[in-house]
Order: structure tokens, then C-alpha cells, then sequence
């Protein structure tokens, strides 16, 4: 067997992802499915930490499954284009998914690289793994396919086997600071490379700021999203730090959130750090840009050092050439500027 047999592109991942999510809440009654999301989302947005997971029972694995995976996977792609993006030489050959549940990472992380590769996905909700098992038994990828799920408690005392790629997405908040620090500290501990997603709110960012510096004390240096290892040059309480996903909206999200558009953006914040060399970008654009006639604000994240450093706004106009063109193209949360663009 060899590494085509495991590729899966992105868009093939996604749109059966989707499938497999399609028909998961038949026989469940859309108000019973609406209140498990209206429970769970008050969950995630507390401010209160927990010590039992949060997914109770098929209902609640069910709805969280068909409403919260697609966002997950999309905001969890995008950190880990960040981390593909700065090591762009570098696939991992095992990955540990922390507090993985239905496994919205690992679907994520075989969209961003083909295998071969193990896979593991810890959590402490038993109805979640076995959904997520029930899901990856519907892919075309042999790495989905034979991905182990595994019932373990996430937090202080957790034990992790050593992997290339550790990731935790939208866990920090579920726990106490005391076992929040632990498991970071073990992601940092097991992993060649750790990859945290958080929601994009203040409070997440904070989570991430703290993790981040866990992780440089640790030994690990930033690939993504920051330019450097140095202090943050965000003011808390000021602005935070975040970036934002497209996601098609399922009749699921329709029905609970109400609206017209086909689509929503998941807002999260992240860090990817690693053990070994990374190329970080230059600058990284940290808002939507703005275009007005004839030119494009960037607001951009620079060097720890320099005339440019930390936070600065750059102005780009239609003298600039072929950079003008770029900026107009240009997307939150990507390099700045482009690879194989005009500088001048």
C-alpha cells in the first residue's frame, strides 16, 4: 500500500463530510434537535468551565454533530492551512485529536494532507466517538477509516502518545484553568506539532494567548498565525485577535438561527507551533480588507522588530502595480504579501 491510496482532496473530504452529516438527524423530531443545539451553544459560550463532558446522549451528539461539525471543520482547516503554509514541505504521518468528539479535526486534517497516517481521537463522551466512528466509516479515506476512537478523560492527568500533529479545537473553554494548562502542556509534551483552535471571541483569544505562550515556553516556536515568537502586540481588553471561515448553512442551522443566506462565517482564533523549523510569514492580514476606490487597507500583523513591527495599517494603491491587484484579491488571515507577487 502506498501514500496515493490514502489521498483525499479538500473539496472531496468536505462534500462527503457533508453527505455523511445529510441524513443524521432523521427520526429525531427537528424541536427536540433544536433544543439540543439551543443547550449546547449556551454550553459553549459560558463562562463556565466543566468537568463532564458536555455531549450527554445520541440527541445531543446527533444535533451537535450536524450543526456545530461543518464549522468546526472549517475553522479547523484554516488553522491548519496556517500550519501547512509555513511548513510547506511537512505532512504528519500520526495525529492525536484532543477532545476530538465526532471528529471534525481529523476530517480537517485529511483535507489538508494525504496520508498514509495514524490516527487517534480522544474524548470523554462515548456517544460522540461512536458517532464519529459511524461517520469515518462512510469516507473513501483509508486514514478516516482506520482511525482509532478512544474514550479518555481530558484534562489534568490526560497521557498522550507521541504524534507529529496534536491538535485541540474547542476544548480550552470546557475546562478549568488548572487542567487547561495540563493539557496543553501535554499537547507540547507529545507533539512535533500542536495546533489549538478556540472560538474567535475575546475569551477565546485569551485562551490561545495564554496556550501560545505555554507552547513557546515549552520549547515550540510559532508557525502560524504570528509572524514571530514574540509578545503579542495586541492590548488586551483593546481588540483580540481572530479569523473567519465560510460555512455552508445546513436547514439545521436555518432552522435554529433563523435568516435567509446559504452560508455563515465561524469566527475562531488559533496557534500552530512546532519542534521544527517553519517559515513564518512576513506580515499576516488580521481584518477583512477594506476596498474603497482605487485602493485597499490592509490592517496586518508584522515583525517583532523593525520600522514595520507589530501592528501596522498599509495602504495600497493602483500605482502599486501588480501588488494593487493582489490586495484587492486579498482575504482575511492570509500572507501578506502573496507569494510570487509584485512587491512595488
Amino acid at each position: 500500500m502506498n501514500a496515493a491510496d490514502y489521498a483525499s482532496p479538500s473539496a472531496t473530504t468536505a462534500e462527503t463530510l457533508r453527505s455523511a452529516l445529510g441524513g443524521l438527524l432523521d427520526g429525531l423530531p427537528p424541536k427536540q434537535a433544536s433544543a439540543a443545539v439551543e443547550r449546547l451553544i449556551a454550553n459553549y459560550r459560558g463562562t463556565t468551565p466543566t468537568d463532564a463532558p458536555v455531549l450527554r446522549d445520541h440527541s445531543d451528539v446527533a444535533a451537535y454533530a450536524a450543526y456545530r461539525m461543518p464549522a468546526t471543520f472549517e475553522a479547523v482547516r484554516s488553522a491548519l492551512a496556517g500550519l501547512a503554509e509555513a511548513a510547506p514541505r511537512w505532512a504528519p504521518r500520526s495525529h492525536v485529536d484532543v477532545g476530538g468528539g465526532t471528529g471534525a479535526a481529523t476530517w480537517a486534517v485529511d483535507a489538508t494532507w494525504d496520508g498514509p497516517r495514524e490516527t487517534t481521537v480522544l474524548d470523554w463522551a462515548e456517544p460522540a466517538l461512536a458517532l464519529g466512528r459511524e461517520l469515518a466509516a462512510a469516507s473513501a479515506s483509508r486514514v478516516l477509516r482506520g482511525a482509532e476512537w478512544r474514550r479518555a478523560v481530558i484534562g489534568s492527568g490526560l497521557v498522550l502518545p507521541e504524534a507529529e500533529l496534536v491538535t485541540v479545537s474547542y476544548v480550552l473553554g470546557e475546562l478549568t484553568p488548572e487542567a487547561r494548562r495540563a493539557v496543553v502542556a501535554e499537547a507540547a509534551r507529545a507533539g512535533q506539532a500542536v495546533v489549538l483552535i478556540e472560538p474567535g471571541t475575546p475569551e477565546g483569544y485569551l485562551r490561545i494567548r495564554e496556550a501560545r505562550d505555554q507552547l513557546i515556553e515549552a520549547g515550540l516556536r510559532v508557525a502560524a498565525p504570528c509572524p514571530h515568537d514574540g509578545t503579542c502586540p495586541i492590548e488586551v481588553g483593546q481588540d483580540w485577535c481572530h479569523f473567519s471561515a465560510r460555512v455552508s448553512r445546513s436547514s439545521l442551522h436555518r432552522q435554529v438561527k433563523g435568516g435567509s443566506l446559504p452560508y455563515e462565517d465561524e469566527k475562531f482564533s488559533y496557534v500552530a507551533a512546532t519542534r521544527f523549523p517553519v517559515e513564518p510569514v512576513a506580515f499576516r492580514v488580521t481584518r477583512r480588507p477594506q476596498i474603497r476606490k482605487g485602493l485597499v487597507l490592509l490592517d496586518l500583523c508584522g515583525p517583532e522588530e523593525g520600522p514595520s513591527a507589530g501592528l501596522t495599517r498599509a495602504t495600497v494603491t493602483k500605482r502599486h502595480g501588480g501588488l494593487y491587484k493582489a490586495a484587492r484579491n486579498a482575504d482575511w488571515g492570509q500572507e501578506w504579501p502573496p507569494a510570487g507577487s509584485e512587491t512595488a
